[in-house]
């Protein structure tokens, strides 16, 4: 009796287990996403073909499952490895993220450059505020990347705070469902007024400019579209979380090219079908930030003067992280954000979409300081966590086994160039051009300015974008002296009576320097002499800017010339129609340090943005990419494999982090680590 009571009772407590665990289970299981895939286009080079459910929970609502299509690049895998010169790790951090992580302190982070228009978003169309290191961080984008999937060569497109979109069945219009239950920092409520509200103010800033994004052409139509002072005023008088009846109605007006059909959902209509347009919304423009915190702190301001109170007192978002304090032109801190919408995000769910992951640090510390050494040192003591080491003292990073550092895969677009100014003189003469582009010595660059493994290209498309990089099959530009001489000697140009050629650099970047050195060197074997002309970096950006303004004082850019203050250039979004438009279009709005136009050229860039027929556009590049390849408006140096921008990269002790995700724009967006990303290691206690 007593052996059968007990038997009894073991089988009731297994009854119970399971019957606990079914509990479990079922509510696990109701939590997770359904998998209903939404209309989208996708090509061979990038996706928008997302898989979510339409639950009204922020964090239920992630997809498990990604539907996508990749690029012919997707060989180029980058892997963990010991360096072939060095005792340090070389490695890609997407591979060594953890999922779970110690959560620490404090992490400090050193930068080697402040933001410009120091934590402005407002400026975030023109890309002025580079590095925005509230991206991902602070303010979310309605679209993100897939980050791991990029960095094995494919490129994807992923729900963001949209949680989906619907594509129409011309291609032209996206509806984005955007994820509902999501407070802004400050408690104001994210919705598609919020959105609508962000957008048109951008337009207002840049002037009304149908191309105000990126200066992207043929976009949107605005023709029908009344926006400027009154609009403000009225959403001044209404607010945006909840619009009275009267804004209501214009943020409903379907003539519009931006509109909203219901409090979570929001359609931008195209004048013809871009088919990579989510991929834009992944950066800049595409961070959401709470439009109702600006207008009851001054407003946008003016297309000629922005609100610089949002200079040091940055604009709400509804990420991990707010700001705390802000010490001009010394450091940024940061806290988690306790009312962060992701904090109840699975693991399987961060390892999905690591750049919503809560954070693994309660504080984090960005602090600007200028000299490599200082940074070293403070890595060394544990005074910073990450740090930038550049260039000059790449070879203590090198030689330390302690260490490890950040490589980019070799197929990105992440790209180094010199702009050859096509305005003036002598860089106007397209055969002096020609010779220029033969006489540099890439190798020796890439060598003695710490970019990486040497991945030379040929611009302006990136690699990545299989189907439109280098249409014609182009070899990059050789070093040959021979054939640098021939060109001259063949247009009868006498090199040695040119004025000499000015080479403008930022102070600060040390890679710039060393590749100015180069070149003033290399350009010295075909007698033209170079002056190289270091700027403070407020002073070198404020000559650059659109091709419009470029061209009104060309002189003031040089003869030669970095597109920004680094050697590196990230894109503005992740499509293979930006890098032609910021180098080689009349719609640039940064990045054509060349001030280069050409018709054919122009015809190739328009058709990125009208048309979803990949053949219709290799049809007029292929034309367009002989015409740049000839008329050589770049010294197109290659694609960068250090993530540094200026030489060098992200360096870090293996004993302290364990990993993080970089920028899905390939150093555009910020050449910091996203670092609510960043894990560490076992035992690490800060």
């Amino acid at each position: 009796m007593a052996a059968r009571t007990a038997i009894t009772r073991v089988q009731t407590i297994v009854i119970l287990v399971i019957l606990i665990i079914g509990v479990i289970a079922a509510a696990y299981i109701a939590t997770l996403p359904s998998s209903n895939t939404t209309s989208s286009s996708s090509t061979s080079s990038s996706t928008s073909s997302v898989t979510s459910s339409s639950s009204s929970s922020p964090s239920s609502s992630l997809s498990s499952s990604v539907s996508s299509s990749s690029t012919s690049a997707s060989s180029s895998s980058v892997s963990s490895s010991s360096s072939t010169t060095s005792s340090s790790s070389s490695v890609s951090t997407s591979q060594t993220t953890q999922t779970s992580s110690p959560t620490v302190s404090t992490l400090s982070i050193d930068s080697w450059i402040w933001p410009g228009v120091d934590l402005n978003l407002l400026w975030a169309p023109t890309g002025s505020n580079w590095p925005l290191w509230m991206a991902y961080t602070v303010n979310q984008p309605l679209v993100q990347v897939n980050i791991t999937a990029q960095n094995q060569g494919n490129l994807q497109y992923l729900p963001g705070l949209a949680e989906n979109w619907t594509v129409s069945s011309d291609g032209t219009a996206y509806t984005f469902n955007l994820r509902q239950g999501i407070n802004f920092s400050d408690g104001n409520p994210f919705n598609s007024y919020q959105v609508w509200a962000e957008m048109y103010g951008y337009y207002y800033l840049l002037a009304n400019d149908s191309n105000w994004l990126y200066g992207y052409p043929n976009l949107f139509n605005y023709s029908q579209v009344r926006f400027g002072p009154s609009t403000l005023a009225l959403m001044n008088q209404s607010g945006v979380t909840n619009p009275n009846a009267q804004l209501l109605k214009i943020m409903e007006n379907s003539s519009w090219p931006i509109y909203v059909t219901g409090p979570y959902s929001i359609v931008f209509k195209l004048e013809n079908p871009f088919i990579w347009f989510p991929g834009t919304l992944t950066v800049y423009a595409g961070l959401i930030f709470d439009t109702q915190y600006v207008l009851d702190h001054g407003g946008f301001g003016t297309p000629t003067s922005y609100n610089p109170y949002f200079n040091q007192n940055p604009i709400p978002g509804t990420g991990p992280y707010v700001i705390t304090q802000v010490s001009e032109l010394s450091y940024v801190k940061f806290q988690q954000n306790p009312n962060y919408w992701g904090n109840s995000l699975t693991q399987q769910q961060i390892a999905e979409f690591p750049y919503l992951d809560p954070g693994h640090a309660k504080t984090v510390i960005v602090y600007y300081k200028q000299d490599d050494v200082t940074r070293y040192s403070d890595l060394q003591s544990n005074g910073a966590q990450i740090v930038t080491i550049q260039q000059p003292e790449w070879n203590l990073v090198t030689s330390n086994p302690s260490l490890a550092y950040y490589q980019l895969p070799q197929i990105s677009d992440d790209v180094s160039i010199l702009g050859l100014n096509t305005h003036m003189y002598p860089t106007n003469i397209t055969a002096v051009r020609q010779a220029i582009v033969h006489a540099v010595n890439y190798s020796q660059i890439y060598a003695q300015a710490d970019l990486g493994k040497p991945a030379p290209y040929v611009g302006p498309v990136a690699p990545i974008f299989s189907d439109l990089y280098d249409l014609g099959g182009y070899q990059p530009y050789q070093y040959n002296l021979t054939e640098a001489v021939q060109i001259l000697q063949q247009a009868h140009i006498n090199p040695s009576s040119f004025p000499p050629l000015e080479f403008r650099i930022v102070s600060g970047c040390f890679a710039c320097s060393t590749i100015a050195q180069d070149v003033q060197g290399e350009l010295s074997a075909i007698n033209m002499t170079v002056n190289v002309v270091v700027q403070t970096p407020a002073l070198f950006n404020s000559y650059l800017g659109a091709y419009t303004s470029e061209l009104l004082n060309p002189s003031s850019i040089g003869n030669i010339a970095f597109p920004y203050d680094s050697v590196g250039w990230g894109p503005f979004a992740p499509t293979p129609v930006d890098n032609p438009i910021s180098f080689v279009s009349n719609t640039s709005l940064f990045g054509n340090s060349a001030i280069y136009y050409n018709p054919t050229v122009q015809t190739c860039v328009d058709s990125m943005t009208s048309t979803s027929n990949i053949s219709a556009i290799q049809a007029v590049c292929k034309p367009a990419q002989a015409q740049i390849y000839n008329d050589a408006p770049y010294i197109w140096i290659g694609q960068i494999t250090l993530w540094g921008q200026a030489g060098g990269s992200l360096v870090w002790s293996k004993n302290v982090v364990s990993g993080f995700q970089v920028d899905g724009e390939w150093s555009g967006e910020s050449i910091d680590p996203i670092f609510n990303t960043v894990t560490f290691a076992s035992g690490y206690t800060g």
